[in-house]
């Protein structure tokens, strides 16, 4: 009998790693629909790019 809790048991465990994956899967892959990768953004490319000081620490823009 105990053998027979194992075997369920592993059974069950794999069943809902089965269902955690695909679950998993089908929110990536909604998430990706939603938010499509920006290849090119001019909002984005006017704001200046920030740099730290080596010296001090604080961030200064780029140039």
């Amino acid at each position: 009998m105990p053998a027979l809790a194992v075997v369920l048991g592993a059974f069950g465990a794999l069943v809902l790693m089965r269902m955690l994956k695909r679950e998993w899967q089908r929110v990536n892959d909604e998430l990706d629909r939603a938010n499509p990768a920006r290849v090119s953004d001019p909002e984005r490319a006017a704001v200046p790019t920030l740099r730290q000081d080596p010296a001090t620490g604080e961030y200064r823009i780029k140039r």
